[in-house]
């Protein structure tokens, strides 16, 4: 009897101090909760493709709030004016390591597809920053004017920068930040640097304005099929809904984002942001297998109420094929984004991902986008129906061709 009670108390010992150290980080961010600061001197200035960003006054699609911290009051009517008119997309990546053809690629897809003039946010290691640059410069001036791009580098907090930056790929992390870096701009779209676009960027910049009151974020679920769904099987730690989310496609209302008090589950007070995500890594940091993913996962998980979730046609990966085509909303409108995570890219596992990334790597700007980008694609996956997404490689180019369609009129009209 005195051994079961022996071992009891120190279980409660070890609870009681295991808590104890949670708490001690929640108290140090809230503390510190204005302490984390962007490394400022680091952050290049608005120059060549970058002409600013024009501020926005209501959230969501209408813009950024006028009481977002550092609106300046004082801007002249014609700026005000001039932001009611930007109709600009704003998509951010983060490139770290071999990761730069993949980028300039996803970049590649967004520009030839879409309309309306986009913004990119390019995070990348220093020693990247010339080759993004050049790369983009050297794209013909009439594909220039339909973008604008700011370079930015790798920023994380300072306290555990090098266990944030390392926490599951190489500065996959960063996306956690955007918000509190980007903190004139009211809404963005992330994506993983292995996305293609298969139609205009607008297309899925104009989700935002399904949200509700409350929603401040839009993913698409990691799986459909809970049967090889790999939260519900292997996750040791909450998770969003059935199968959870994948975060290699993410929109987001920033401005709700930073001012929204979220649950959870270290403490009974809810915290903003930034107050939040330290202790949540310090808490889960053993049980988390896709990091910041997984992080995602655990803070919608206590906020579903936050959460747009949309169809798996905006997010398409290996898995919606790979055992046979489970993506119904593909199968009836075609793939929007294709996302070749697993390095199906760069591998022979998924050929029809490969050729649909090669496809757009190899087109040459200017030329006809039928015979030099779509007719070599489909001759290419008439090869891969040796494999299950091959053999639903139709749904690859279904709205491939509705937008090569969109933009040859778009041109014949302009030239007329």
């Amino acid at each position: 009897m005195r051994c079961y009670l022996q071992t009891f108390l120190l279980g409660m010992i070890f609870v009681f101090f295991s808590f104890l150290y949670v708490f001690n980080q929640l108290a140090s961010t809230l503390e510190d909760r204005d302490g984390w600061r962007v490394k400022e001197h680091g952050i290049p200035g608005r120059k060549s493709h970058d002409t600013g960003h024009l501020l926005r006054k209501r959230p969501g699609l209408e813009g950024l709030r006028d009481r977002e911290e550092g609106l300046d009051s004082e801007r002249s009517s014609s700026a005000v004016k001039a932001e009611s008119r930007d109709e600009r997309s704003h998509l951010a990546v983060v490139a770290c390591g071999p990761r730069l053809e993949e980028t300039i690629t996803m970049l590649k897809s967004a520009v030839l597809f879409s309309k309306k003039p986009l913004h990119f946010y390019i995070f990348a290691e220093d020693e990247l920053h010339k080759s993004f640059r050049n790369t983009l410069e050297s794209w013909p001036w009439r594909v220039r004017a339909r973008f604008n791009s700011t370079i930015y580098p790798i920023t994380f907090p300072t306290e555990n920068a090098r266990e944030w930056k390392k926490l599951f790929k190489p500065c996959a992390s960063q996306r956690l930040f955007l918000p509190l870096i980007l903190k004139e701009v009211d809404s963005l779209l992330y994506v993983d640097t292995d996305i293609i676009f298969l139609q205009p960027v607008e297309d899925m910049w104009a989700l935002l304005s399904h949200f509700n009151s409350s929603q401040l974020a839009a993913m698409a679920p990691e799986h459909e099929e809970p049967r090889i769904g790999w939260y519900n099987r292997f996750a040791r730690h909450p998770y969003y809904g059935k199968t959870g989310i994948n975060s290699g496609v993410m929109l987001m209302n920033m401005t709700r984002l930073r001012e929204k008090f979220f649950k959870n589950d270290m403490t009974t007070v809810v915290l903003k942001w930034e107050e939040m995500l330290m202790p949540l890594l310090q808490k889960y940091k053993l049980n988390i297998t896709w990091g910041d993913q997984d992080l995602l996962n655990i803070i919608f998980h206590h906020n579903p109420e936050s959460l747009y979730v949309f169809p798996c046609q905006w997010n398409y990966r290996p898995d919606h094929c790979i055992y046979g085509s489970n993506c119904q909303q593909a199968e009836q409108e075609g793939v929007f984004i294709l996302h070749g995570n697993r390095g199906v890219y760069h591998d022979d596992k998924q050929p029809a991902f490969r050729a649909v990334y090669e496809a757009i790597q190899k087109y040459q700007f200017g030329d006809n986008l039928e015979t030099s980008l779509l007719g070599p694609l489909e001759t290419s996956l008439q090869t891969t129906t040796h494999t299950y997404c091959g053999r639903a490689s139709h749904l690859l180019t279904k709205k491939l061709k509705q937008s090569i369609m969109s933009v040859q009129q778009d041109t014949t009209r302009r030239r007329r």
